[in-house]
């Protein structure tokens, strides 16, 4: 019988250590996991013949191996109701929008929820900024760039001006100790005031030629985003040796804040901007204007675009390529990067340098910084595991986006953004469907209104009866977010099944994160009418 399951977790590598207990014999075994999609990967021979146990049974332990009672089953009103906590929707009231509403909501898995999200309206308002980001190594990297990076894509688009109203935040962000705070906008400040130039300076990129305004702004705020959380860890790491390590002059006024030396507020800086650096996020944020849908994405969270087909189907476009070992270009690129003599080493276990899963990030500059960086700087601070094995000729790893254009037609009707654990566990046919299933069960349940002009009975039949369709769908959730959770935990071949989600619900922090993922989502919902008025005139139908 299996009496024990204890994690542990180092830069994104889960190791399980499985004890059985067999009297007289009492056996310890460890596993090395690769990604949680699917589970614990466990076969027979490894464990004399032991299985993974079911839910319920492995319930009937404590984290220390001693019989406990079992865990107090909660009822399906408290199953919403955690679902529910973190849940918004947002209703676009300005009419000249493309959006008519946003729903989005979080569930944790760690503890704290490494995720974050941000979505802030630009200074037009008429074009959206909506960006998911998913930490690991903490979640200090992904705070940070909810809080952050939004303003820096604002800031880099030539149609804003310089002024402090760049965007309205509509999502909380965390908010840091008064000196981090008086970094982060020290920071912006000189970004904001010199965007102009390094704008013009990556344009000159022979890549970014065929990129229009928007789009080379998100990639110019994403790489210089990372390049910033990087050099203001260094500079509070590294002190004034900092100028002599860079090399370079910096792409923006990059003040030297040692020069003022304050040891309190300083050591503060440096564990703050260090923890940032250390830890890691992956991103896809999209921005939203007009009939323009561009998605810029690092790493594996993903866009899906719900749309209707010719055939009154419900279709899915995924926005973009997971930067993952799963996707061949990508490991491609990472070892058109490396010398040949690296090709076993840069790429182990699906994991770059056998660690990270992602084959592009924010943050983890212990796969960007240079060698002697981290062994004279890092290691003293964090120990010897700061180093990955086989570190030969960073960077290994880019922050660098993928973007993805698209012009929205009449027939495009929602765009979900969206973490693995999600993707882990529903694909994006699954995720469409349940939302257009869902819309349709929503708008049913508003009140019924006839068009204007004559109406014939035969025509009050036919809306009455896409009435009744639409009522037998109607969602537990008015949440589309929610909904997608729900359905991603409790869904069977035969439904939903509350008590597998009452089960799901009620695991401990130490037990939930081998069955999924932390979980964030954000469905933003287009104006057909509007999209319908941006058509050329010949193309009305």
């Amino acid at each position: 019988m299996i009496y024990t399951v204890s994690r542990t977790k180092f830069y994104g590598i889960s190791k399980f250590y499985v004890i059985f207990m067999q009297p007289p014999v009492l056996m310890m075994t460890s596993i090395r996991t690769t990604s949680f999609k699917y589970g614990i990967p466990l076969l027979k021979s490894q464990f004399n013949g032991a299985v993974w146990p079911k839910l319920k049974r492995f319930r009937n332990f404590t984290r220390y191996g001693r019989p406990s009672e079992k865990a107090p089953k909660i009822s399906p009103l408290q199953a919403t109701s955690i679902l529910q906590a973190n849940e918004k929707i947002y209703e676009v009231m300005k009419p000249g929008s493309v959006l008519k509403s946003i729903d989005w909501n979080q569930l944790a898995s760690n503890n704290p929820l490494e995720d974050s999200l941000a979505i802030a309206k630009l200074c037009d308002n008429r074009s959206y900024l909506l960006g998911v980001f998913d930490g690991h190594g903490g979640p200090a990297c992904a705070r940070v760039l909810a809080k952050r990076l939004l303003s820096y894509i604002a800031a880099s688009l030539p149609s804003q001006h310089v002024s402090s109203l760049l965007l309205e935040q509509m999502t909380p962000t965390t908010e840091f100790r008064p000196e981090i705070e008086s970094l982060y906008a020290h920071e912006f400040n000189q970004y904001h005031a010199s965007v102009s130039h390094l704008r013009d300076t990556l344009s000159n990129d022979e890549s970014q030629c065929s990129m229009d305004s928007t789009e080379r702004a998100l990639l110019t705020a994403f790489e210089a985003m990372d390049q910033q959380l990087s050099e203001e860890a260094l500079a509070f790491l590294l002190g004034p040796e900092m100028s002599e390590i860079l090399q370079r002059v910096p792409r923006w006024d990059w003040k030297p804040w040692w020069a003022d030396a304050f040891p309190s507020r300083d050591k503060v800086l440096q564990l703050s901007t260090l923890s940032t650096a250390m830890s890691g996020a992956v991103a896809t944020v999209a921005h939203i204007s007009s009939n323009n849908l561009v998605i810029a994405n690092t790493g594996d969270c993903q866009a899906v675009l719900g749309y209707l087909s010719e055939d009154g189907t419900w279709g899915a476009l995924k926005l973009g390529k997971e930067h993952t070992s799963e996707n061949p270009s990508e490991v491609e690129r990472l070892y058109s990067e490396h010398p040949r003599s690296e090709r076993d080493t840069v790429l182990r276990m699906d994991r770059l340098l056998g660690q990270l899963m992602p084959l592009r990030a924010f943050g983890d500059f212990r796969f960007k910084w240079p060698r002697h960086v981290l062994e004279k700087w890092v290691i003293p601070v964090l120990g010897e595991s700061a180093l990955p094995q086989n570190y030969k000729t960073p960077p290994y790893l880019s922050a660098r986006p993928e973007i993805i254009k698209h012009t929205l037609s009449p027939r495009d009707k929602f765009v979900v953004i969206a973490s693995d654990g999600l993707w882990d566990l529903l694909s994006p046919t699954q995720v469409v469907r349940l939302v257009g299933e869902h819309m349709s069960g929503r708008v049913a349940l508003g009140p019924l209104t006839l068009p204007p002009g004559d109406v014939t009975l035969e025509e009050i039949n036919k809306m009455l009866q896409q009435r009744r369709e639409g009522l037998s769908k109607r969602p537990l959730d008015t949440n589309a977010a929610t909904h997608l959770i729900r359905h991603a935990l409790a869904s069977t071949e035969t439904g939903l099944d509350p008590d597998r989600l009452s089960e799901l619900l009620s695991l401990p922090d130490d037990v939930v994160r081998l069955f999924r993922d932390d979980i964030t989502i954000v469905v933003s919902y287009f104006d057909t009418d509007y999209l319908l008025k941006s058509l050329p005139q010949s193309n009305q139908e």
